[in-house]
């Protein structure tokens, strides 16, 4: 309960990072900004350097070139009009920012008049809103973002008229709104970055006209911006999964930028604990299949460039931290083939976070990584080849914002191919449209429900078809040399008396997973199922092989003996309100435990040049 209400008790710890002398700092530094525009992110002074540096650097070249071919494509689009679907504007708020960042960096490096009267298009349509949707507050902090990048970026271009205009929508749909729909700020989630991140923005380029309402709405994002940020101690890791690290570690890396460029300081928020480890942890969390251990609402794939990633490499000095983005920036660039990323994958951010990186970056040293915290993650490789092994194993708690019944689930590639995979997120709107309540979370709450989140869909024990108790926690007791385990007793308590669950990656690129249950004082019945996308054939009682993308992988239960494997199908799901999971199935078996009787369960899982001998049955507290 005291982790529930964990948010509101560090507010006043938060508040008390930034002292009295603090917000006098803040003040005196917002009253001492240059008038000059632009300010966010790239600033007067700076200018012609940056495109000095851009002229100079092939690699620099080439981006400003695509970056220029966006634009042009944008010119043609009509501006955002404003419509809802179900809950949000988001979507159009995030078109409206994808356009002004691409259509005003292209008029700050080129001066065509074209660019910058499509971005005063795309200004007047969005200041013109009744409002910006105030009730999912998201769309407010990210259409703000938008038009202050607009406004700062093209201010020296835009006529009075137009600056009058996009300066009041600023400051009455965007900084005065966010005073009265304040909750956010108090949030330990995404909300709190994405929100602070665009209201900030949005105060650091209308400073000059409202200087005192400005100067508190910065204090506020520095006061209120570790609440959340303290969610990356003490590793890096973070608690609502790659998705979600995507989106709201790239907007308090925006905010931290925008206070750099506009103030001089970011105020100590890049140094809280964990922030700058959080680039191992996105470097960690994709396989080397290219796909991402995508636990909670996340998605599979993960092929988007992760500008977020650049300003940590540049941030740190160290190139390796790029080791998945560079092959996907370089078949961007090959392809000319650019993927209309509002905030992950934006030109803008790629040509002003760029290291000066070598030819290739370094290949990571780390081949296992653990992440404690809220949810805590491992991964372990064989190396940094596309064709590793690898292996990802969470512990933590359903009740995490957008947790799933996931607490100990695993994935595994080898040879370039998901073989134990997760069916990731749902879309919201598919869901919230035929009127599913996806946001509560109680035991019994309507969210379990959803075939992909609940425990029926993950790569975890499920106990006489129950669910995960969701007020339950999972720590990770053990982790390191290619070894994990986790407890999972909290979270089958009432279920099974104790559980824990290790993974471990062998030397001959074999995957070991291995349970260890204690019944109630009752007969339970225990599944054990995995998610694959391969074709499964059953040789025989514990036997299996699984084939995908011209592989094999051999699936051996080694205890129980006597296990019998099933498929339990995943497609078509069991409600009307799923979505599909073509392709799809689950292997696994299910194991009877006579009260207060112990079992022990490994799994090994074997790409087909590996030659695993006789495995050893060795308890998991003796794991080292």
């Amino acid at each position: 309960m005291l982790l529930h209400y964990l948010p509101l008790l560090l507010l006043p710890m938060c508040a008390a990072l930034l002292s009295a002398a603090d917000r006098t700092d803040v003040t005196e530094r917002m009253a001492a900004m240059p008038p000059a525009h632009p300010r966010l992110l790239l600033t007067l002074r700076e200018e012609s350097a940056f495109q000095q540096r851009i002229a100079s650097t092939p690699l620099l070249s080439s981006i400003a070139e695509a970056l220029r071919a966006q634009a042009d494509r944008m010119l043609s689009t009509r501006p955002v009009e404003r419509i809802v679907e179900g809950k949000r504007l988001l979507d159009k708020s995030r078109t409206a920012f994808s356009r002004t960042l691409h259509l005003g960096l292209a008029w700050r490096l080129t001066g065509r008049k074209a660019y910058l009267d499509r971005v005063r298009e795309e200004l007047i349509a969005i200041s013109n809103f009744s409002d910006w949707h105030p009730q999912h507050f998201l769309d407010v902090a990210e259409m703000t973002a938008a038009a202050a990048i607009g406004y700062d970026w093209c201010y020296d271009g835009l006529d009075e008229e137009t600056r009058t205009l996009v300066r009041g929508a600023i400051v009455e749909k965007g900084l005065r709104a966010s005073i009265k729909n304040s909750g956010w700020s108090r949030l330990n989630s995404n909300w709190n970055q994405v929100c602070n991140a665009g209201i900030t923005l949005g105060a650091l380029a209308v400073a000059e006209s409202e200087p005192e309402l400005a100067a508190s709405l910065v204090s506020r994002a520095v006061t209120t911006l570790p609440i959340v940020m303290h969610e990356y101690g003490p590793d890096g890791a973070y608690p609502e999964g790659p998705t979600y690290w995507s989106y709201g570690t790239t907007y308090n890396v925006l905010l931290i930028a925008a206070l750099e460029s506009a103030l001089g300081t970011d105020f100590g928020l890049a140094n809280q604990p964990g922030f700058l480890a959080t680039a191992d942890y996105y470097l960690q969390v994709i396989g080397p299949s290219g796909l991402a251990f995508n636990y909670s609402d996340a998605h599979r794939g993960q092929d988007d460039l992760e500008s977020a990633m650049f300003w940590f490499a540049r941030k740190r000095g160290d190139s390796s931290i790029l080791w998945n983005q560079w092959p996907l920036l370089q078949s961007r660039l090959s392809s000319r083939t650019w993927i209309e990323k509002p905030i992950t994958e934006p030109l803008p951010f790629l040509l002003l976070w760029m290291p000066d990186a070598p030819a290739t970056p370094d290949v990571p040293q780390a081949l296992s990584w653990t992440g404690m915290g809220l949810t805590p993650v491992a991964f372990h490789r064989s190396s940094w080849d596309a064709n590793a092994a690898f292996v990802a194993i969470k512990g933590g708690r359903p009740s995490i914002n957008h947790g799933h019944m996931d607490v100990g689930a695993f994935v595994m590639d080898v040879d370039g191919v998901r073989w134990a995979d997760d069916l990731g997120l749902q879309n919201y709107h598919s869901l919230e449209s035929k009127g599913v309540n996806l946001w509560e979370k109680g035991q019994d709450a309507e969210r379990w429900k959803v075939f992909r989140l609940s425990t029926a869909a993950h790569n975890v024990p499920m106990v006489d078809g129950q669910q995960q108790r969701v007020a339950g926690n999972a720590p990770i007791v053990s982790s390191g040399r290619g070894r994990t385990v986790v407890d999972l007793t909290d979270i089958y308590e009432g279920q099974l008396a104790s559980a824990k669950r290790g993974v471990a990656l062998e030397s001959d690129r074999s995957v070991r997973v291995q349970d260890e249950y204690t019944a109630p004082d009752r007969t339970v019945r225990v599944r054990w199922a995995m998610v694959t996308s391969a074709d499964v054939s059953i040789d025989g009682p514990g036997k299996a092989t699984l084939s995908q993308s011209g592989r094999t992988l051999s699936f051996r239960v080694c205890e129980p003996l006597d296990a019998k494997l099933m498929i339990f199908p995943t497609d078509p799901p069991p409600s009307p309100f799923d979505a599909r999971n073509e392709g799809t199935r689950m292997i696994g078996f299910e194991t009877t435990l006579e009260a207060r009787h112990q079992q022990r369960v490994i799994v090994q899982l074997a790409p087909a040049e590996a030659n695993p001998g006789p495995y050893q049955s060795i308890p998991l507290s003796d794991w080292q």
